[in-house]
């Protein structure tokens, strides 16, 4: 026996039927209720429960509100707007979540290791890492694996094996998603799309890092200060502002960084390596930004303006130089006669005054000078 239905209900419903029919539809409906046909839901009565049909893709729903909240994927109304960035949701919801994006509140916590998570979803994901059985362990660190190819690749971790070489420059690596990563600088392939702003991104995971400089979304928090940050790596990187610690040592010469890509840089010092190079002259570089600057040179683009006077610069150093001509502050300063420099090279030029240091030696005649110039 079917349940009585409510008018409105009953009227979807004579819609529905007046569609098979050739009929036209019913019309009594008021403001909000007119909805486009596709958008129609049936109800139906399952073991004197009511359930509700979406007649646009099928899809059953317990309750009311759920088919109010999923017709609106059909119609594409999202009536809930954040008021912090006003990105627009379809429910609401989905809105109270997003703001635990700008408030950095994390309400759901794992009982067996304390980590907290933005959502119960996320939570949920979470804790099935410590329900799930790992089968596969390394018979070095005994570290559980669930799949036999995930201890393979960590296998690689102790063994230094790195399968994967580069046929453009040798380079070799232990996983293949870095390595097809590395193949896009030589291509210059960037398939991650950024749908606000264009940008194109040679790995999907910087393209969700620059999403979260649209949504403003930095869910990354310091447990010492609590600074937010956009990604993971960056984290990791400003937690060594609190500890010091530069894990990342250089073989040949000792000197430690706080972060692998400066050690990367660095390194290129050593083995004069310059992977960067300019598709128009062919010159090479050590570092992606200096290819970046040098390109300007080419293009004749000066992205940098001054605010005060309008002036336009390549470099944002030589922007920063400038704007202390209309402020006129001096920030370097010599710790032997406190005189002040709008340049550090100046000051660097000045304290040679002090010390009698001549760098710069004539291949003729061998005299010693202060200056290059």
């Amino acid at each position: 026996m079917e349940l009585p239905i409510s008018e409105h209900e009953e009227q979807l419903v004579l819609m529905q039927e007046t569609e098979d029919t050739g009929e036209k539809p019913f019309s009594g409906l008021t403001r909000g209720e007119n909805l486009l046909k596709k958008d129609f839901f049936m109800v139906h009565t399952q073991k004197g429960q009511k359930i509700y049909e979406c007649l646009s893709c099928g899809k059953m729903f317990p309750k009311k509100s759920k088919i109010d909240g999923h017709i609106r994927i059909h119609t594409g109304e999202k009536p809930f707007s954040c008021t912090v960035c006003n990105k627009n949701f379809t429910e609401k919801c989905n809105l109270i979540k997003h703001m635990r994006v700008h408030t950095s509140e994390k309400p759901f916590e794992c009982l067996s290791c304390g980590k907290s998570f933005f959502s119960k979803y996320d939570l949920n994901k979470h804790i099935k890492f410590h329900n799930i059985e790992k089968p596969f362990s390394c018979t070095i660190c005994n570290k559980n694996f669930t799949e036999k190819g995930n201890l393979t690749k960590h296998m690689r971790v102790h063994t230094s094996e790195k399968p994967f070489e580069c046929l453009s420059c040798g380079k070799s690596f232990n996983l293949k998603c870095v390595f097809n990563n590395h193949i896009r600088f030589h291509t210059g392939e960037k398939p991650f799309s950024c749908t606000i702003c264009k940008k194109n991104f040679s790995q999907k995971t910087h393209l969700t890092q620059h999403m979260r400089v649209h949504t403003g979304e930095k869910p990354f928090s310091c447990t010492i200060c609590n600074k937010n940050l956009t990604g993971k790596g960056s984290l990791i990187n400003h937690m060594s502002v609190h500890t010091g610690e530069k894990p990342f040592k250089c073989q040949s010469c000792g000197k430690s960084f706080t972060q692998k890509s400066h050690l990367d840089t660095h390194i290129r010092i050593h083995t004069g390596e310059k992977p960067f190079f300019c598709t128009i002259c062919n010159k090479n570089f050590k570092i992606k930004s200096h290819l970046t600057q040098h390109m300007r040179l080419h293009t004749g683009e000066k992205p940098f303006s001054c605010s005060i006077c309008n002036k336009n610069f390549n470099r944002n150093s030589h922007l920063t130089q400038h704007v202390r001509v209309h402020t006129g502050e001096k920030p370097f300063f010599c710790t032997i006669c406190n005189k002040n420099f709008k340049i550090k090279s100046h000051l660097t030029q000045h304290m040679r005054l002090h010390t009698g240091e001549k760098p710069f030696s004539c291949s003729i005649c061998n005299k010693n000078f202060n200056r290059n110039s």
